[in-house]
């Protein structure tokens, strides 16, 4: 199959059942509903999904032989209570039969990547990871970062752990191959070179600095980098500098020698001793105290593209060999596997899981636990890293128990809040304005369940803050009431934490007044006298307000939320200030799409330039009909 996470491929070979039970939320009546399941079920492959009355999928599993492996659901001496609990909330069933096992164990990854079931192992962390792309779909091919659907043409390496290691390598790449990062739009406008051909980071084909067949050479030479054949490139750099020097060119020498010396430096931070591994991914597991730490090491090229840490939710009670399938399978739900994955441990079913990963790459994976060598010593290296990210989680998580428990007595909260949410805005005069929401628990941040609102009711005063504040809570807690009505999926807050003094407190209050919602906290907080932090004032329902000693260990929690919401808000204003300083009079023409946008800028250099032409003109533009100027120009000269 060639798209192992579409839902389509498996449209020809599926066929589903769904059995309704009674409500009735007692383990009896579970198993009834799995019997009658059980009676329709074939003996082949696929996917099974536990719901509860509400609709609610508790659970996604997959089998061999889907008949055996529901039936043991009906043993109920045999389950254990994390089990038991989930039966006994079960009263239907839906499956799905696949023609392999490696099928069923894909579509599972999918659908617990869509459902997030309760009872299933969840990759906390599923925010997408950063890749450097090398498009190939100009004359002039264009290096940049990259996340989310691969919809361009070209070359994408990665994944890297953080935004921060890809940053540091596309700025090596422009140093080392001096390719460009700039827009089409930006390179077919420019008159003269930017910047960063200036410091030497690009070689400005905008201007004809570079040709065509020379730009494609650096192009390959970065390509080869990127697949770990530095070697070469190394070798290449040095015969040019020597070349260079033996024609008298010396400052062309010295051009080469800087990119030299770039690329040494390079390899030595980025080596870490991988020599013979060439692409893997490497996994190790460390658990303590109910907590799971998975540490991801991702090597290319024998180089260091970055690691991470990895915290599994709903693990208790599974055995860790069970954690580490779930995550693999979670994590490369939309990550290409590399040839090689290197775990610190035996798995179940490990020849099924290089199977399945093989069919989601298109090509051989191979998943191996090392006991000698270069490659046991990396996964050596991840699991002390996975022991240390733990024991820093579990004190962080120690410190953040005792900071909630003292909010809780602070606010007079019934117990330690489990979800707190933070509300701010941002705005330049009103305009641009957002309203964000982060959260926080027990865990810290919880950054994938963070919330922008662009302000958007035509009745919310441009600069009004209140109005804004209102807008944002109505909105927010509308939609809680239409997804969460009944309060079973924890996402509804425990404490709600607004940024400002008493005018924001009032109308958060007066607006869920209006939802009729009375039991969720609300307190403001304001900065003190002169603005000075650490004299925040904490602004409670009925006037009472309080502060806390400079030095509270409470206060510097309360600090740290309300700064990360001011930072999320802030950054989600910019976004939207550069979106809109960026917007070009063509993005709103009808049928004008990327191509023939493209096309217009590069004839005429710029968005007003193609509002200003003649109709004339618009026709001389490559690839736009006569039907299509004329359209355009109608657009831009209304008639009367």
């Amino acid at each position: 199959m060639n798209d192992p996470t579409s839902s389509d491929r498996f449209s020809e070979e599926k066929s589903a059942y769904t059995v309704r039970g009674s409500d009735q939320p007692d383990l009896e009546a579970g198993v009834a509903a799995i019997r009658r399941v059980v009676k329709t079920l074939p003996v082949r492959p696929g996917v099974y999904r536990m719901v509860d009355a509400r609709g609610e999928v508790l659970y996604v599993g997959k089998a061999r032989a889907l008949k055996n492996r529901v039936s043991n659901y009906t043993q109920v001496a045999r389950l254990t209570k994390r089990l038991q609990r989930m039966v006994a909330q079960t009263r239907d069933m839906t499956i799905v039969t696949t023609n392999t096992e490696a099928e069923a164990l894909l579509l599972e990854a999918q659908l617990i990547k869509r459902f997030r079931p309760p009872y299933n192992v969840l990759l906390r962390d599923d925010k997408s990871f950063p890749f450097i792309l090398l498009r190939e779909d100009h004359g002039f091919p264009q290096i940049r970062k990259h996340r989310g659907a691969r919809r361009h043409k070209g070359q994408y390496y990665g994944p890297f752990a953080s935004a921060g290691s890809v940053t540091r390598t596309l700025n090596a790449l422009q140093k080392l191959f001096l390719l460009r990062s700039c827009t089409d739009s930006f390179l077919a406008t420019r008159k003269r070179p930017c910047l960063l051909h200036q410091i030497r980071r690009c070689s400005a084909p905008c201007v004809g600095r570079i040709s065509e067949e020379d730009y494609a050479e650096l192009v390959q030479d970065a390509k080869d980098y990127l697949a770990g054949k530095s070697t070469r490139v190394q070798q290449k750099l040095a015969v040019s500098m020597q070349a260079a020097s033996d024609a008298m060119d010396f400052e062309l020498a010295a051009v080469y020698r800087d990119r030299l010396r770039a690329l040494t430096f390079i390899q030595g931070t980025q080596t870490i001793a991988a020599e013979g591994v060439g692409d893997a991914d490497i996994f190790a597991l460390a658990a303590k105290g109910g907590t799971i730490s998975i540490q991801a090491f991702f090597i290319r090229g024998g180089s260091n593209w970055g690691h991470r840490s990895f915290f599994p939710a709903h693990t208790a009670d599974v055995p860790e060999e069970e954690v580490m399938t779930a995550f693999l399978m979670q994590f490369y739900e939309e990550v290409p596997p590399p040839r090689l994955v290197l775990i610190d441990r035996d798995v179940p079913e490990a020849d099924l899981l290089c199977e399945a990963l093989s069919e989601r790459a298109g090509r051989k994976v191979q998943l191996k636990r090392p006991q000698r060598g270069d490659q046991a010593r990396l996964v050596r290296q991840a699991t002390r890293n996975a022991e240390e990210a733990l024991e820093r989680r579990l004190a962080e998580t120690g410190t953040q128990a005792k900071a909630l428990r003292a909010i809780a007595e602070m606010f007079e909260l019934a117990e330690p809040p489990q979800r707190i949410e933070v509300y701010d805005n941002s705005h330049v005069m009103g305009t641009n304005a957002v309203g964000a929401m982060i959260v926080a628990g027990p865990e810290g941040f919880r950054k994938n369940a963070y919330r922008k609102f662009n302000i958007k009711r035509p009745e919310t005063a441009p600069g009004d803050d209140f109005a804004m504040m209102r807008e944002v809570l109505s909105r927010r807690f509308a939609r809680l009431e239409k997804e969460d009505p009944d309060r079973s999926r924890g996402d509804w807050p425990d404490l709600l934490l607004i940024d400002g003094g008493k005018g924001q407190l009032n109308a958060v209050l007066e607006t869920l007044e209006c939802a009729g919602i009375h039991d969720v906290p609300v307190v403001g907080i304001s900065k003190g006298p002169d603005r000075n932090a650490g004299r925040e004032v904490m602004h409670l329902p009925g006037g009472r307000e309080l502060t806390l000693p400079t030095n509270s260990p409470v206060l510097f929690y309360l600090q740290r939320l309300r700064d990360e919401a001011h930072r999320f808000a802030i950054g989600a204003h910019r976004q939207k200030r550069a979106k809109s300083m960026a917007a070009s009079p063509l993005d709103d023409v009808p049928g004008i799409g990327p191509a023939r946008k493209r096309a217009l800028l590069m004839h005429f250099g710029t968005g007003r330039a193609v509002k200003g032409a003649a109709l004339e003109d618009l026709e001389k533009v490559p690839g736009i009909s006569k039907a299509m100027a004329r359209g355009i120009y109608d657009y831009f000269h209304p008639r009367g």
